[in-house]
């Protein structure tokens, strides 16, 4: 058995990214996150005024890892982004921009990142929240696991945004991300034996709901990590100078579905917010709630560890999107800021990043399945084509492999995103190194799924150079027309204008 994991590391520290040997996956991810984390201390991080979120786990995990300090989510809300990310395709391919759309049905019958694996000889397991449950999926989508799914029973009754539950209930009647953890180590206790000979291999990917509304977590974590007084208001509860109407979102999630917002009867209107005392405790809350998922990530892979998986398991962790705590006044997802769209993204690689690598590259979610496909030795995947609703397997993201060995060298200019409004506009957005830059444009759906960039009815343009909370909106600033030019091109071009023509081709240093 030692001979074989030394074999995995000699392997796997040529950094070929395709190797004999096997790696196990596990693959951890959260719900609307945002980069807050220790590790995103500094220019990427969201803000200035947060408490530092005590996430040791997180940090620990961040400290091995490629750690993608500027990973973009393709959509801001739960599924299409889980949909973009698992089939390596974007919203326009999947042709997912809902929560009810399943993405079989409507973009084309893909092979996911655990089927890929699965149809690869692998175990492949799912638990927790993966896929957005919609009525033809299940939440699962069964193709994809070839072991039992596992949801969880949720004993949590009330309908308030937030539920601090004292830690003495929880001893039989455990929260639902406490099951998921547990069957997680259940399962790696099954899978343990013929994994670490290489006999038979898992992608075990466990998905954990919180910090997603409601926020509920164990009342001792709000106690001792988060005192009142150590909660701040953001600075800019207001929405940015000059944007258009249509950018906003009047966070329906948060004022419709739960009892104690829906009560204070907030509008949801453009420069208005949640009364200050209640940002104070959701905010609480939210903290609280990503502290509990992080202790129970620790809990997982100390499972792995001690069951000798750690030298043949690359382990990524990532949040489906960023989210908004009272920024712009905003709440949640559903926009294309920059908060919204920037989430958290680390994976490591046994004997590639035990030492921890940090990059400020531009970096997307559909980067994930290629890079976790070939990080676990099953090589690379091939572009996708403009038409590849009948191709199965295929990447319109970019392999991160080759970040491990230059984290300072481009891999792709641009990162994308896009949100819909209403029933014919989409929000294109697409973010360089210094801008963000989003056009509000008429979308047709199906069957073109197309948009047409000659009717606008709405732009923004936000430097990140003097304005990185995103408060002023520069579009019609005559100093920055020269840069609007520039940035509307490269936003109607594409991302296959900005992209590497294979997984691990670096096309261009950083300017």
């Amino acid at each position: 058995m030692a001979v074989r994991n030394s074999a995995v590391l000699g392997c796997l520290t040529v950094l070929a990214g395709i190797c004999s040997a096997r790696m196990n996956v596990l693959f951890l991810m959260a719900d609307d996150l945002r980069p807050q984390l220790s590790s995103y201390y500094g220019s990427n991080f969201p803000s200035h005024i947060h408490p530092r979120m005590h996430t040791p786990n997180l940090n620990s995990l961040a400290s091995r890892s490629l750690l993608l300090k500027r990973a973009y989510v393709q959509q801001a809300i739960c599924s299409p982004s889980r949909a973009s990310m698992l089939t390596g395709r974007r919203p326009d391919t999947t042709h997912v921009y809902n929560l009810e759309s399943y993405f079989r049905n409507v973009g084309g019958d893909f092979t996911t990142l655990p089927e890929y694996f699965k149809l690869h000889g692998y175990r492949s397991m799912g638990m927790g929240k993966i896929y957005h449950g919609t009525k033809e999926s299940g939440g699962k989508d069964v193709q994809s696991w070839s072991e039992p799914y596992f949801y969880g029973h949720n004993y949590v009754t009330g309908n308030r945004s937030w539920q601090a539950i004292p830690d003495h209930e929880l001893q039989d009647k455990p929260l639902l991300d406490k099951q998921v953890a547990d069957h997680a180590i259940k399962a790696l206790r099954q899978f343990a034996p013929k994994a670490k000979t290489g006999e038979k291999n898992f992608f075990l990917a466990v998905g954990f709901r919180r910090p997603h509304l409601p926020f509920v977590f164990p009342a001792s974590i709000m106690h001792k990590y988060y005192p009142r007084n150590s909660i701040h208001l953001p600075s800019n509860p207001y929405a940015p100078a000059n944007m258009p109407n249509i950018a906003w979102s009047k966070y329906n999630e948060i004022r419709e579905q739960y009892a104690d917002i829906a009560a204070l009867k907030a509008s949801g209107n453009i420069n208005t917010t949640l009364p200050d005392n209640i940002t104070l405790d959701l905010r609480r809350a939210y903290y609280s709630a990503v502290t509990w998922v992080d202790s129970l990530v620790g809990e997982v892979i100390a499972e792995l560890d001690r069951l000798g998986l750690s030298n043949n398991t690359v382990v990524s962790f990532v949040g489906d999107h960023g989210y908004q705590l009272g920024e712009h006044g905003e709440w949640c997802k559903h926009t294309n800021f920059e908060i919204a769209t920037h989430a958290p993204m680390m994976i490591r690689i046994p004997g590639m990043t035990d030492h921890g690598i940090t990059t400020t590259q531009l970096t997307e979610f559909v980067d994930l399945y290629p890079t976790i496909v070939e990080a676990a030795g099953l090589g690379s995947l091939p572009l996708c084509p403009e038409n590849s609703a009948h191709v199965k397997v295929c990447r319109e993201g970019a392999s991160l492999i080759p970040l491990i060995k230059h984290p300072h060298v481009t891999i792709k200019k641009a990162a994308f995103s896009q949100y819909p409004r209403g029933k014919h506009i989409m929000g294109y957005s697409v973010r360089n190194y210094r801008y963000r830059y989003t056009e509000w444009v008429d979308f047709t759906y199906a069957p073109v799924y197309k948009p047409n960039w000659n009717n606008v009815s709405g732009v923004e343009l936000y430097d990140h150079e003097v304005d990185p909370d995103e408060n002023y909106n520069g579009a019609d600033d005559a100093k920055y027309q020269q840069v609007r030019a520039h940035l509307s091109d490269l936003l109607h071009k594409g991302w296959r204008q900005h992209h590497g023509g294979t997984g691990s081709v670096i096309v261009g240093k950083r300017a």
